[in-house]
């Protein structure tokens, strides 16, 4: 008996182990990426999804007797990329060309007629698909004269989001960089502005009876159980399972049956989410669309490190014994309805196939059936749970409780663990390593939440250690978690150039000197360029906002900050003011309204 338990171990965790790579690996989450090559550079893959693929490159052009470099995107005709920011799955994430060199300046980006593309849901959208170029001007050597510098480096960020007509990938950033010869341009090859036609690419709903769909929503709910990316939830599963197998029959099937309604709890919560936007706004959920939103993603992968510190052990959650039932085990029906409520969360980014069918006509017709199309997709994917857990005869076949289960319940803190990496992945990358310094300081938190306290603690201890966890919790998340509203203050890159032109031509100019290893630096941020009052000011008053980053050594923003401003380190906000021979110099954190009240002191340009 002993050897038949290690044997299934065995198996359970070299399946649950491949499961969660692959869908690791599977993911394609996008990080930036760079290729440097002379006068032109390779294609860099920029999106893939299935079949559908697409790269870019750059080359040395003119266009329009215009000197310039041309961003090259090579790709399937199903796989697009948005034009305007309106229609673009969420605001910013349109398709932007941004080239930088400190030998040559650029004009305004060239970009070529977008096509309109009709979705599933009738909505049409400008895009850009299959092969385009984008011209960037080049509009002026820095040098004092060209015989000095014939040759610089450019580098070209590309950023945005891919989708295809069944899914969106995760946005993604791209840099290129290459060497021109400025001298050479007279013999750049000569491309011509792409003018296009409006031409429409219309996916059409299609035309089925009412029976046949709800039939392919139930097949398209059993199918979320064997897609790739739902693999690494089947531990959650199994371990739900295996505690239903300990129970009698009639409250392992009541188990059974809690867990299934979380599932169609989450579907419930989607359809009453279609209703809301069909009758309030005009429009529809997508499916998925809670991924494209990174404050959900961010908050997914907190989730699950909390659920993987549970699984190791750090804490427990204590139940009320009317709650958890007869087994008493702290975790009961509501510990079900929840694991079931997540498995279905977990789903949701497996949006191909029959399911893309299936939920694109649902939104397509009246909000009515829609709902029951979204709620039989549910009732397709809890099916198999309700029938496994109503047949004692399967469960008995399963090994009794052990030591194994113990281990394969840590290790699956660790599946959990992949699937938060892999969901990291899906955030832009300026959220990536906030969100990982705030992960660990939520592990701290709960440690010390679970594991500084026990039975016979004292209450006013208990309550001095869990009060202490909430602070550093609230203190961390003010830190390190972006706000939803974003960046207020359209801020600069560094360029010494364009700061003295401004200096010279008497407009203030704010230069925030910061790094990414400076807390105090993210802390300035929090209590002063988060204040929308100070950002308003800055906009009024037509002031340049620099950020100089100084996170490496041998960036300008850095060699400025030693040599010309004779800054010991950061933070540091330096403000020219018109007239004003000498800057003013902020080294504090706490100096919101010092610089307001200097900010209002200016003349209004508007």
């Amino acid at each position: 008996m002993k050897s038949k338990k290690t044997l299934l171990l065995i198996i359970l965790w070299t399946v649950c182990i491949f499961s969660a790579t692959c869908s690791a690996l599977g993911q394609n989450t996008n990080e930036p990426g760079s290729i440097i090559t002379p006068g032109s550079t390779a294609g860099v893959e920029l999106a893939s999804s299935e079949q559908e693929v697409s790269t870019a490159r750059i080359e040395s052009v003119q266009m329009d007797s215009k000197a310039g470099i041309a961003v090259i995107f090579e790709g399937t005709d199903d796989l697009h990329y948005y034009a305007k920011s309106e229609t673009a799955p969420a605001e910013g994430l349109e398709l932007k060309i941004q080239a930088k060199s400190e030998v040559f300046d650029f004009g305004e980006v060239v970009f070529p007629q977008w096509h309109l593309f009709t979705d599933p849901l009738g909505s049409k959208i400008e895009v850009y698909e299959g092969n385009f170029t984008i011209f960037v001007p080049i509009t002026a050597v820095k040098a004092p004269t060209i015989a000095i510098i014939s040759e610089g480096d450019i580098e070209v960020k590309i950023s945005g989001i891919a989708c295809t007509s069944k899914v969106c990938l995760p946005p993604f950033e791209k840099t290129l960089q290459t060497k021109i010869d400025w001298s050479q341009r007279d013999s750049w090859t000569s491309i011509s502005a792409e003018t296009g036609d409006d031409k429409q690419k219309t996916i059409t709903s299609p035309d089925y009876s009412i029976p046949f769909a709800l039939g392919l929503a139930f097949l398209a709910g059993l199918t979320l159980n064997i897609m790739p990316c739902v693999w690494p939830v089947l531990p959650l599963i199994v371990m739900r399972i295996v505690e239903q197998a300990k129970a009698g029959k009639k409250q392992s099937r009541a188990m059974g049956f809690a867990f299934c309604f979380g599932i169609l709890m989450f579907f419930a919560s989607l359809a009453v989410a279609n209703i809301v936007l069909q009758i309030f706004y005009g429009t529809v959920l997508q499916w998925g669309d809670q991924y494209r939103n990174p404050i959900f993603v961010a908050g997914m992968v907190l989730l699950l490190v909390v659920l993987a510190l549970l699984m190791f052990g750090v804490f427990n959650i204590g139940v009320p014994s009317s709650i958890a039932g007869k087994s008493g085990s702290g975790k009961g029906y509501s510990g079900a309805v929840g694991t079931g409520f997540l498995a279905a969360i977990l789903s949701t980014p497996c949006g191909f196939g029959i399911l893309a069918f299936a939920f694109g006509w649902a939104q397509a017709q009246h909000w009515l059936v829609a709902t029951v199309v979204i709620m039989v997709i549910g009732v397709g994917m809890a099916v198999p749970y309700a029938i496994l857990t109503s047949m004692p005869g399967l469960l008995k076949r399963l090994p009794k409780p052990g030591q194994w289960m113990e281990l394969f319940k840590q290790g699956i803190g660790f599946v959990l663990l992949i699937i938060a990496v892999k969901l990291i992945g899906a955030l832009p990358q300026a959220y990536r390593t906030n969100v990982l310094y705030f992960t660990v300081i939520l592990g701290f938190c709960v440690w010390m939440w679970g594991g500084w306290v026990s039975f016979n603690t004292k209450s006013a201890s208990k309550w001095l250690i869990r009060i202490s966890a909430a602070l550093i919790l609230f203190a961390g998340g003010w830190v390190f978690l972006p706000t939803p509203a974003g960046e207020l203050i359209a801020w600069q890159d560094y360029d010494e150039a364009v700061i003295d032109n401004a200096i010279a031509e008497g407009k203030p100019v704010l230069i925030k000197f910061t790094a990414d290893w400076c807390l105090s630096c993210q802390a300035v941020d929090k209590v002063v360029y988060h204040r929308k009052d100070l950002a308003e000011l800055i906009e009024e008053k037509e002031v340049l906002a620099i950020k100089a980053d100084t996170t490496a050594n041998d960036v300008p923003a850095t060699l400025a900050l030693k040599n010309k401003y004779n800054e010991p380190g950061v933070p540091v906000t330096i403000l020219f003011l018109p007239g004003v021979e000498e800057p003013v110099r902020l080294h504090e954190i706490f100096f919101s309204g010092k610089l307001k009240k200097l900010l209002q002191e200016l003349p209004s340009k508007k």
